[in-house]
C-alpha cells in the first residue's frame, strides 16, 4: 500500500475564527492523535489534502514541521455545498498494529437473468494491519438465482484481515426484476368531443 504524503503545521490559534482565518488561507485545520499522545492540532494545504482524501482509507505520512507521523483519517469533515474539506481528524498508527476500519463494498459479476442485485450494506467493518488497509472490497455475484443472498462471512478478505462485522449479516440480495405492466392503451374516443345530438 503506498503511502501519501502531506506537510503540516502547527496550529496555535483554534476556535471558529482560527478556523475559518486558515481555510481562507488555502489550508484544512485538522487534528491528529492516538496512541495515548495530546493531540496535535494542525494545519495542511487544502487542495493537496482534498486530493488525497479522494482514496479510501489512504496511509498517510504526515510531515508536521521536521516530525512525521504515520496516520489515517478517521473523520472528514466536508462542505456539500463547496465540495472541500472543513476538518480532518487524523488517527496515528504504528506498522504491523491492527485497525478497525469501514471497507466499501463493490459488486462485480453478472447474476442470473431477469434478476436484480441489492446491495443491502454500502461497508463493513473489518481489522487489518494499518499499513495495508484495502480501499474496497469485491461482492462477486457471478451466476446468483433470485432468492439467493451473499453475507458478509462469505466475502473474500485480504489476507490477513478479519471480519468485525457479523459473519450473517446480508450484504447482497438477488431479486427477481420487476417489470412494469404497460398503461391500458388510452381509449381512441377518451377525451373526444361528443358528435351534437341532431
Amino acid at each position: 500500500m503506498s503511502t501519501i504524503q502531506l506537510s503540516a503545521v502547527k496550529r496555535t490559534e483554534f476556535g471558529k475564527g482560527a478556523a475559518r482565518r486558515a481555510r481562507r488561507a488555502n489550508q484544512t485545520p485538522a487534528v491528529l492523535y492516538g496512541h495515548g499522545s495530546d493531540p496535535i492540532h494542525i494545519a495542511l494545504p487544502a487542495h493537496d489534502t482534498l486530493m488525497a482524501l479522494k482514496h479510501h482509507n489512504a496511509l498517510f505520512e504526515l510531515d508536521i514541521e521536521g516530525d512525521k507521523q504515520l496516520a489515517i483519517a478517521k473523520e472528514v469533515q466536508r462542505n456539500p455545498i463547496r465540495d472541500t474539506i472543513v476538518h480532518v481528524d487524523f488517527l496515528i498508527v504504528k506498522r504491523g498494529e491492527k485497525i478497525d476500519v469501514d471497507v466499501e463494498l463493490v459488486i462485480v459479476g453478472e447474476a442470473a437473468p431477469a434478476t436484480m442485485v441489492l446491495l443491502d450494506a454500502q461497508t463493513i467493518s473489518i481489522a487489518a494491519e494499518a499499513t495495508h488497509l484495502p480501499s474496497s472490497i469485491e461482492v462477486d455475484v457471478t451466476g446468483l438465482e433470485a432468492g439467493q443472498h451473499v453475507t458478509a462471512g462469505d466475502l473474500s478478505l485480504p489476507t490477513g484481515a478479519e471480519l468485525v462485522t457479523e459473519a450473517d449479516t446480508v450484504v447482497v440480495t438477488v431479486s427477481e426484476e420487476t417489470v412494469e405492466e404497460e398503461a391500458p392503451a388510452a381509449d381512441e374516443a377518451a377525451g373526444a368531443e361528443e358528435a351534437p345530438e341532431a
